[in-house]
């Protein structure tokens, strides 16, 4: 039985025991009975008060073990938020270096084009120099040319006349 029924029972014994002569709150119980169910109680609270103490030291365990692994997963998601955000700033990082890198190399081609383009352009403004000097000078050499052939066909027409004595 149930030492919480061994109990109601001895209640109930004592809830229905006479009244002493001469008293309220007295009565007579048969002491041989009475004894008998407290001893019966006894012999069993000890079990029951052992079974109750292993489970509460059971419980104190799982709870034990149960802060444990919540300590435990919770320093793991800390250390994994920390790698995630180390992670994340190297990436940042990472990202602005590369812009910057690409930056520089843009302004690099441009002043390299910007070279490249007065280079030319010098290049081609001398040659344009030259070629109109070698134009005059090759202008002048035709004029000359033509010159001296109208001087000279104006000789070799003489020459071809008769000389006047």
């Amino acid at each position: 039985m149930d030492p919480l029924d061994r109990i109601d029972e001895i209640i109930a014994m004592t809830e229905s025991a006479r009244s002493a002569p001469m008293s309220r709150s007295n009565c007579v119980l048969e002491r041989a009975e009475l004894i008998g169910m407290l001893e019966d109680l006894r012999a069993e609270l000890p079990a029951d008060l052992r079974r109750a103490s292993a489970l509460l030291d059971e419980r104190d365990k799982i709870v034990d073990a149960g802060k444990r692994e919540a300590d435990r997963i919770i320093t793991e998601g800390e250390a994994e938020h920390a790698r995630l955000v180390s992670v994340n700033e190297i990436t940042v990082a990472a990202e602005h270096e590369a812009a910057r890198l690409v930056a520089e190399a843009r302004a690099e081609a441009q002043r390299l084009r910007d070279e490249v383009d007065d280079y030319v352009d010098t290049a081609l403004a001398n040659f344009e120099q030259f070629l109109t000097r070698s134009l005059s000078s090759i202008e002048r050499g035709r004029d000359k040319m033509h010159a001296l052939r109208e001087i000279g066909s104006f000789v070799g027409d003489e020459e071809q006349r008769p000389l006047a004595i």
